[in-house]
């Protein structure tokens, strides 16, 4: 088992940052990819980005490249995502997720075993 607990979400203005933390209990933590998704209201839950458990590469989704940052500190068990240039339609609960093994990256939410409770992010335009 693995527990994630993310935080760092609030009230943003547009163009602001925010980095968000998922700190993990549990496993071995870089015996996990880990990776960040995002749920509108009324919307499907959706990938956003991923890392390995190495930490030697990332993806992104389209939609925050160049903008969001995600990196992990394995001796702090902890996942970040750093968001910079924010917009409203970013506005979202924020899930941090983990799989197992380490080294395949996914995107869709049926290839994740844990799951943290959310964080929400707003951003006011």
């Amino acid at each position: 088992q693995v527990q994630l607990v993310e935080s760092g979400g609030g009230l943003v203005q547009a163009g602001g940052s925010l980095r968000l933390s998922c700190a993990a209990s549990g496993r071995t933590f870089s015996n996990y990819a880990l990776a960040w998704f995002r749920q509108a209201p009324g919307k499907e839950r959706e990938f956003v980005a991923a890392i390995r458990g190495s930490g030697a590469n990332t993806y992104n989704t389209d939609s925050v490249k160049g903008r969001f940052t995600i990196s992990r500190d394995n001796a702090k068990n902890t996942v970040y995502l750093q968001m910079n240039s924010l917009k409203p339609e970013d506005t979202a609960v924020y899930y941090c997720a983990a799989r197992s093994p380490s080294f395949l990256l996914r995107t869709t939410t049926q290839d994740y075993d844990y799951w943290g409770q959310g964080t929400q992010v707003t951003v006011s335009s």
